[in-house]
């Protein structure tokens, strides 16, 4: 049986639901199965203190279901008490974002979240594949998924702007780092309403502390929207062993026409 709470972002409100699985009903969905290669104790249970395991050429090994340790980086990515160093119009947009309680939040049109905040979304883990030429990132929420290629490319120079971007990733010691860049304009860098345009580059630093804890760092840079680059907190996520992803869709936006009345015009137009 897995049991934990789903929260989702509607008009700056966190809805809690709880999602459970007995019976038959969790072992048809693979919620309670002992997953192969998992280190365990005396008593079976899995050994998140044992040391992180590694491939075959010796590289720390990422893969397996983490889920973010708290909701506090979905909501704002930056350390406590720093602020983004906004350019006048990103702080305006920030500004009524903050003051509608970000009623306008992708979520809201069913769109999903992005670069990071995909895998900050504490309700809903994600799962990692790490191939040697690709690592696959597999999103609970909305049922997305994000390629991060490590097979030697180059990020493209013109590409067509997508919601993730185009992802390469590179090995530095202990370190997995991951740039990115060629986003489209429309997703959120938190759910408290950072902007970025067409022009952020994301380097993300994944370290794999030990079976149980992961470790990820992200600097942002977008001179369109922030006069330097800056850097996240330090997010920290646990593993969910023995257990799988779950489907899960949005169906439904009927928060929509309501947040609309409540807020009347939406948001500022322009760079959203």
């Amino acid at each position: 049986m897995r049991i934990r709470y789903v929260t989702a972002w509607r008009g700056g409100m966190l809805a809690a639901a709880l999602v459970c699985a007995t019976g038959g009903t969790a072992l048809a969905q693979w919620l309670s199965l002992p997953i192969p290669g998992t280190p365990r104790t005396a008593d079976g249970q899995p050994n998140l203190k044992a040391p992180a395991p590694r491939t075959a050429d010796g590289k720390p090994d990422l893969s397996g279901i983490w889920r973010a340790e708290s909701y506090r980086w979905v909501q704002n990515l930056l350390p406590d008490g720093v602020a983004a160093p906004m350019l006048p119009w990103a702080a305006e947009l920030y500004k009524r974002r903050v003051e509608t309680h970000g009623y306008d939040v992708p979520m809201t049109w069913c769109m999903p979240h992005g670069v990071p905040d995909a895998m900050l979304v504490n309700g809903h883990p994600f799962k990692i594949i790490q191939t040697p030429n690709v690592m696959i990132h597999l999103y609970e929420e909305f049922h997305k998924y994000r390629q991060i290629h490590t097979d030697g490319r180059l990020l493209p120079v013109d590409p067509d702007p997508n919601w993730y971007g185009y992802s390469v990733g590179r090995w530095e010691g202990e370190t997995f780092v991951v740039d990115t860049a060629g986003f489209k304009e429309g997703s959120w860098l938190d759910n408290q309403g950072h902007p970025h345009t067409e022009a952020l580059r994301t380097t993300e630093r994944f370290r794999r502390v030990d079976f149980g804890y992961m470790e990820l760092e992200v600097t942002i840079d977008d001179p369109k929207a922030y006069s330097r680059p800056w850097t996240s907190a330090t997010i920290r996520f646990f593993v969910q062993p023995d257990t799988e992803l779950l489907e899960h869709l949005c169906d439904n936006n009927r928060d929509l026409e309501r947040l609309l009345k409540i807020w009347g015009d939406g948001p500022i137009t322009g760079r959203q």
